[in-house]
């Protein structure tokens, strides 16, 4: 206990501005990690209907999560590199998916 409060004062802001960058930093941080969450759940949507061999429902909803990667994206959420990594994955299990069948 002692040393977890030692911690915390530690990180405690000195000066106003401080204080205000703290608190913007806990805004950012929360926002960041809603705008994440959304990302992560747009492309599992994708692989799940991938794995249950729904073809129209996969490519539906690639078509919904692309956006939201590319937006992502362009907010520095998630790099670049990786939003195209993720589109052009789940475009080729999509289309492997409509060739199988």
């Amino acid at each position: 206990m002692e040393g977890r409060i030692r911690r915390m004062r530690a990180l405690m802001a000195n000066t106003k501005s401080a204080e205000k960058r703290a608190r913007e930093a806990v805004a950012r941080r929360a926002r960041n990690v809603a705008q994440r969450s959304k990302v992560r759940s747009a492309v599992r949507k994708v692989v799940e209907a991938i794995n249950a061999g729904k073809k129209a429902e996969a490519a539906a909803a690639l078509k919904a999560a692309s956006p939201v990667i590319d937006s992502m994206a362009r907010k520095g959420i998630i790099h670049r590199n990786k939003a195209a990594r993720h589109k052009s994955r789940l475009a080729a299990q999509v289309k492997a998916l409509s060739a199988k069948s």
